[in-house]
């Protein structure tokens, strides 16, 4: 691929108030180290596409492979986890008086405690 097909890519970014030189910072989760900022959240995101323009171009000028978006399709929604039989018996029996299945039940305490 070449640059302009990377820069039509939807990278996701996160954008951080920073609360010591007021502004904010924006950083792109899967181009490690390509970081920008700005002192309001529209000019934070213009300099993060600057930044991500600058940090394929050296990529690619380097011959380094460039990662493409962590897309939620590789994520399947199920995951296996072996816990005590204690803590087994204690979540069914607490889903049960809940009225609801023990995978609910953990849904719930997850979400809940996901923050």
């Amino acid at each position: 691929m070449e640059l302009k097909d990377y820069m039509k890519i939807k990278y996701p970014f996160e954008i951080i108030p920073d609360d010591y030189e007021s502004g904010y910072a924006i950083a792109y989760p899967d181009l490690p180290g390509c970081l920008s900022c700005g002192d309001t959240i529209e000019e934070t995101i213009k300099n993060g596409e600057d930044a991500r323009l600058a940090w394929i171009s050296a990529a690619l000028e380097d011959g380094h492979e460039i990662p493409l978006p962590d897309s939620m399709t590789k994520y399947s929604g199920q995951f296996k986890l072996r816990i005590p039989k204690e803590l087994h018996r204690e979540l069914a029996r607490k889903a049960k008086r809940e009225g609801v299945s023990m995978n609910q039940y953990c849904l719930y305490l997850l979400s809940r405690n996901s923050a």
